[in-house]
């Protein structure tokens, strides 16, 4: 067996021996977050009742993963890709269950953000030292969370605390020059009012984000960032049962790429998150919550000619979630405008500069659970001011054989909303573009049984209307794209089809003081139009780790493995597998505050996560934290 498929190897027998629960925490405890699940059912739910597939990672995994950014964090997880230009700071996107970046919801406290020209989270603008904890929810929940919910939803909760005032304080240093230091304080200032205040700096004098073979963009420099991140939250609890809320974060990162020998262009992103709500209940049975947010991502680019691209996002939402016995009644209404403001080479973009649209929501949600059996339906209409009307639903249904042993089925359809650069760039959109859709069922076997537990998933998601970039003519002999000399080379169309499928697996267990954990992802991400694999995305990816604890400490190995994929849609040009190997160590030298030491790609593997693009090599990084775990 070569070395390539021993990691593969060695995650399918673990994970057919050590079994995983729907929440993969992959610690050897599961604590009071991690047995709650909010994101699945837009409300607080055991995590045995829930029916969606899903991850949650804890404030601890956070700590002592020692990840350079978000991405590499969730590079971590089951059902998850990545691909990035470059270092941490470069431009980088995550792929859910074979899904592009753009067919992914991101929350950070229940607000969404993203672009909306380009479609999805700007991930580099996300700072991992405001974050606390992650859920990630696999499948579509669009009749939840309305457009672009295809692949799944992550949602970001951002530190924060209760009880007395506590500082928090962390510090580290590692290879490329990375510095990182945060700090904090949370808790109560009075009986009714609860505070929380966190900032962050980070900086890397990275390495060069390209190799030679990208042609003239080559610059042998080094590629460095800084990034700088504030979040605050103050909550006021008028009396027993409601609150008053608000809450901010800002990030600004300054990443260096590559765009020729002699230049260096900066790209700086700016994430801003602003809500104010209110939560309230009302009788033993009522509970209701209202927010008002707004978000922003802005995108400055020096490289090519100078440009800016800003979009916001205005939203309120309104939830009422309605107890009948053991069930809930869930009745959701919201609207959503977007506006961007775009400048290339100091005038107004043309076309994108200033458009905007409205999507007004409804959505009702039934949750039931009685005795051995749990289910849920939902369905939701968005009505949009550009591309019009979309009703998605969902339906699903779990079983309890035992108290450890439980089957799911499920089945919904989802959408995602075209960006403005498919419909308005000039040159590439079209107006008349319309949403992708898709259709998703699966089925899931889920056992837990004290320190063991075990998750096997398959799912079939067939999407249609794909928006891609085309020329010529369709079948029928008519023009893809208007006949004008702005489109002479092609625009977006909705042309293609494509079935993501696959299965994934994952297991945890415990001997005494050793924790074994795995993870197994064999899918087939396909444009089924085509007749290819979709880009950037493997047929099988894993992890396989083990811990050990003693006394007032932990060591840890992680193996990351993924299998070939293709750079491009026309698969010709082939990236290698690769398999990470990751060492790490904590030790508390005294109460709250904890020592990390963390050897990432401790065998120097030398991989691509596109093309001609570098990645880190051999790199440590070492810290410490006060407070918060």
């Amino acid at each position: 067996m070569t070395s390539v498929f021993k990691p593969l190897a060695l995650s399918l027998a673990l994970a057919a021996a050590f079994p995983s629960s729907t929440v993969f925490a992959q610690t050897a405890a599961v604590g009071a977050a991690s047995s709650v699940v909010i994101t699945a059912g837009r409300q607080a739910q055991a995590a045995k009742d829930v029916l969606a597939d899903n991850v949650v990672i804890t404030a601890e995994e956070i700590a002592k993963s020692g990840a350079a950014s978000i991405v590499d964090l969730l590079q971590q997880q089951r059902g998850i890709e990545i691909t990035r230009n470059g270092g941490p700071g470069t431009s980088s996107s995550v792929f859910l269950r074979g899904g592009n970046n753009a067919q992914n919801v991101v929350l950070i406290d229940g607000v969404r953000i993203g672009s909306s020209t380009t479609g999805g989270a700007s991930w580099s603008s996300i700072p991992l030292s405001q974050i606390d904890r992650i859920e990630v929810v696999y499948g579509p929940l669009s009749s939840l969370y309305g457009a672009d919910a295809m692949g799944g939803v992550i949602q970001i909760f951002t530190k924060k605390g209760t009880g007395v005032l506590t500082p928090t304080v962390s510090a580290g240093l590692g290879s490329y020059g990375t510095r990182k230091l945060q700090a904090g304080i949370f808790g109560s200032v009075a009986s009714n009012l609860s505070l929380s205040l966190n900032a962050g700096h980070e900086e890397s004098d990275g390495f060069s984000a390209t190799k030679p073979g990208v042609g003239s963009s080559y610059n042998a420099d080094k590629d460095g960032y800084k990034m700088d991140s504030f979040n605050g939250r103050l909550v006021w609890e008028i009396s027993k049962g409601f609150e008053l809320g608000a809450s901010v974060l800002r990030s600004r990162n300054d990443a260096q790429y590559d765009s020729g020998a002699a230049k260096d262009d900066h790209n700086i992103g700016t994430l801003e998150t602003i809500a104010i709500f209110g939560r309230g209940k009302f009788t033993d049975y009522w509970s209701a919550s209202l927010q008002y947010a707004q978000t922003a991502d802005k995108g400055f680019s020096t490289g090519f000619g100078s440009s800016q691209i800003d979009t916001r996002q205005n939203s309120v939402s309104f939830q009422n979630d309605i107890r009948i016995g053991k069930d809930v009644l869930q009745l959701i209404a919201e609207t959503r405008e977007e506006n961007v403001d775009s400048v290339s080479a100091g005038s107004a973009t043309e076309g994108i500069n200033g458009a905007k649209r409205t999507t007004n929501s409804f959505a009702a949600s039934y949750v039931f659970k009685q005795d051995a059996h749990l289910a849920s339906a939902s369905i939701r209409n968005d009505r949009s001011s550009q591309y019009g009307s979309n009703t998605t639903g969902s339906v699903a249904y779990g079983y309890r054989f035992t108290d450890a042993l439980r089957v799911n089925a499920s089945y919904g359809t989802s959408f995602r909303a075209p960006t403005f650069n498919e419909l308005y760039y000039p040159g590439y959109g079209v107006a008349s573009n319309k949403p992708e859709k898709a259709k998703n069922a699966e089925i899931g076997v889920y056992f837990e049984q004290g320190d063991t537990q075990l998750s096997a998933v398959y799912y079939q998601n067939k999407a249609t209307d794909l928006l891609v970039y085309v020329s010529g003519n369709d079948p029928q002999g008519k023009a893809y794209c208007p006949n004008t000399p702005n489109y002479a080379f092609g625009c977006a169309h909705n042309v293609n089809k494509a079935t993501l499928s696959g299965l994934t697996v994952g297991g945890t267990t415990r001997f005494a003081d050793l924790t074994l954990r795995a993870s197994i992802d064999i899918q087939d991400p396909r444009d089924d139009t085509a007749n290819k694999r979709l880009a950037r995305r493997s047929k099988q990816h894993g992890t396989l780790a083990a811990e050990y604890a003693f006394a007032n400490a932990k060591v840890g190995v992680e193996s990351i493995y993924s299998g070939d994929r293709y750079d491009d849609a026309a698969n010709l040009r082939k990236l290698g597998s690769y398999n990470l190997l990751n060492l790490y160590g904590t030790y508390e030298v005294a109460k709250n505050t904890t020592v990390l030491a963390r050897w990432n790609n401790a065998l120097n593997k030398d991989y691509e996560l596109a093309r001609n693009y570098a990645t880190a090599g051999s790199n440590v990084f070492v810290g410490v934290n006060y407070g918060f775990k």
